[in-house]
């Protein structure tokens, strides 16, 4: 009696998997130091990246933050965190984490390159984000940069 075919095909796939992990290392290492899909870059983690400046803005023109403000009304629809990090020699991913009442709402991953080390996201606003909320600025290792407190109000 032999094995049915559709389990024969799942050790196959498993011995293969296997096979690929221990042949290539690398296949198994943090998907935050991978190359990106477009196999060109590698993002690297660089020391030398330092926080200049992070601020909360109604909007974003040219990479620079317009109407910084620390209260945002839910009718503006939208709000900025922008991130500006001294530059450095190589490609750099970095996390901004939106906490709603002290609860993580998002995580956005940003790659920084050179010569342009800022980095922007945004959220959309909805009538049930009014309160209290933060943002912390992250390394891929998890290292807090900065965090930002703001509130949406009416």
């Amino acid at each position: 009696m032999g094995m049915p075919t559709q389990m024969l095909t799942r050790v196959a796939k498993l011995l293969l998997m296997l096979f690929l992990f221990m042949a290539c290392p690398s296949l198994a290492a943090d998907p935050t130091d991978s190359v990106p899909a477009s196999g060109k870059e590698k993002v690297a983690k660089d020391p030398e990246v330092s926080l200049v400046e992070a601020v909360m803005c109604e909007s974003v023109q040219n990479l620079k933050p317009v109407n910084e403000a620390l209260t945002f009304s839910v009718a503006l629809g939208h709000v900025y965190c922008v991130s500006v990090f001294k530059p450095a020699s190589k490609a750099t991913v970095i996390y901004h984490r939106w906490y709603r009442r002290n609860e993580l709402s998002t995580q956005i991953r940003l790659k920084i390159y050179p010569p342009h080390w800022t980095a922007y996201s945004v959220i959309q606003l909805r009538v049930e984000d009014k309160g209290p909320w933060h943002i912390e600025v992250a390394d891929q290792n998890g290292k807090v940069y900065e965090t930002l407190r703001f509130s949406i109000t009416d």
